[in-house]
């Protein structure tokens, strides 16, 4: 009872036709369906921006999607509009088995601030909850697959291995996006930090 699945954003904004679509984002789904029964806990996370975000690159003048921008907190890349609260594409897959979750934890609301961890905020020490339910619920380890590996999976699978967890991400149940070599930058710092890849 100590072990817990966590699912990052397998929306349908981040699977193909979607407006910040990962390439294979949908071949997951039924492998990441099937995986839910070796967990007795399950953790589902869902991108969830209101319109105009700060993080979107329509919020910025002269700013085009994917340009880094400064933010109070860091460096900032900057997003096509995607997962806006409510809308279709912020929905889960339509084939994701979202029944069996026991929490669904809901990130990036803040207009001023992006969230790609399931733990933290990007100025990392904003909380959303999560670290205190796996506590209270006593789980030690944790298993992450979604999308996308070198963005949100990543920064996720980081914080959990500093918060202490046994932290393994399943690549194959994962699609990454590889911005200007973001996914060879993500693998290494999700090593360096402890976190097993599988």
């Amino acid at each position: 009872m100590t072990q817990a699945l966590i699912v990052i954003d397998v929306q349908n904004d981040f699977c193909p036709g979607g407006a910040l679509a990962v390439a294979g984002g949908d071949e997951i789904v039924q492998g990441i369906n099937s995986f839910m029964a070796d967990f007795s806990a399950l953790i589902l996370t869902q991108d969830w921006h209101p319109a105009g975000h700060s993080s979107f690159a329509s919020a910025h003048d002269g700013k085009a999607p994917f340009e880094l921008t400064e933010m109070p907190y860091g460096p900032q890349v900057l997003w096509p509009d995607h997962c806006i609260q409510g809308s279709a594409g912020g929905a889960f897959h339509p084939d994701l088995n979202t029944a069996r979750a026991d929490m669904i934890v809901r990130k990036g609301y803040n207009p001023a601030i992006d969230s790609y961890s399931a733990f933290f905020e990007n100025d990392q020490k904003t909380p959303t909850g999560l670290h205190g339910y796996l506590q209270t619920r006593g789980i030690t380890d944790l298993t992450m697959v979604g999308l996308a590996t070198d963005f949100c999976v990543s920064f996720s699978a980081q914080d959990a291995a500093k918060l202490g967890y046994k932290t393994t991400v399943r690549t194959d149940l994962c699609r990454a996006i590889d911005l200007d070599g973001s996914l060879a930058a993500a693998t290494d710092a999700m090593t360096q930090a402890g976190v097993t890849l599988a």
